[in-house]
């Protein structure tokens, strides 16, 4: 394992210098973490009579420097959570050399930065309306044609549990019309659905609610397997409910750096 850290925090050209005490701290800081957490989602999985391999972790790494996702990639992560598009974009440039990488944009995202994403997300969550759907279409249609991306981009609507625009989300027709707009597109690829629960709700009975309309969603959207739900503080309740991805910051990463990369 620490070969494989030293290999992914040392092997890119882009690679800043580091107090080597420091990087093996953070590293054994972040093994530890992972290990707790990863020991959390299987017992969630066996506490629902699930599986492990039916729910994945995506570590929350916004706010967090290059050089903790290349330690994490050294302990055997490959998919990484972004919400900021410059910060994130910086990212994806500074870490070329880790091939493997896929980038998941989780955050709320503006049209106009639709295009600049789909030069480098596998995933964007938080679609929630059409003309974010059409911004994302054109971007990666375009990235796609300029040989960008080699795939298209996977979607995930994000479901409102709370009816507050504030929040973002759709429901009801308005959710199916997405999802028929997404699943038509060439470029887009409807995955499946995610959701925050309301400030102080009941963390289960929100969940229950994500997981009716998801089998709702996949009566006329069977291939909308995906349901993101559950962050560091309620995941226990979203794997219950049918979560298969789970967004965890905190609870792995730590307290958020006062400066961010």
């Amino acid at each position: 394992m620490t070969e494989n850290i030293a290999a992914a925090t040392g092997s890119g050209p882009t690679a800043a210098p580091a107090d080597e005490s420091l990087v093996t701290a953070r590293a054994t800081e972040l093994s530890a973490s992972l290990t707790a957490l990863t020991a959390r989602i299987d017992a969630a999985c066996r506490a629902a009579g699930r599986t492990s391999a039916e729910v994945r972790l995506l570590p929350v790494t916004k706010f967090f420097p290059a050089s903790d996702i290349e330690i994490l990639y050294g302990l055997g992560r490959r998919e990484f959570g972004e919400s900021r598009e410059q910060e994130a974009s910086g990212k994806v440039a500074q870490l070329r050399h880790l091939s493997q990488v896929r980038w998941e944009f989780i955050g709320r995202l503006q049209r106009n930065k639709a295009k600049h994403v789909a030069r480098w997300a596998d995933t964007v969550y938080s679609v929630d309306s059409d003309r974010l759907a059409t911004a994302l279409d054109a971007g990666t249609e375009a990235a796609l044609e300029a040989g960008e991306r080699h795939s298209p981009l996977r979607v995930l609507l994000q479901v409102s549990l709370d009816d507050d625009p504030e929040r973002g989300g759709v429901r009801g027709a308005t959710l199916l019309a997405l999802a028929d707009q997404v699943a038509a597109s060439a470029s887009l690829q409807l995955a499946g659905l995610m959701a925050i629960p309301p400030v102080d709700a009941d963390p289960d009975a929100a969940f229950a609610e994500l997981e009716r309309v998801h089998a709702s969603l996949l009566r006329t959207h069977p291939e909308a397997t995906e349901l993101s739900a559950g962050m560091s503080g309620d995941l226990e309740a979203a794997i219950r409910h049918g979560s298969t991805c789970v967004r965890v910051g905190t609870a792995l990463m730590g307290a958020r750096p006062i400066t961010s990369a």
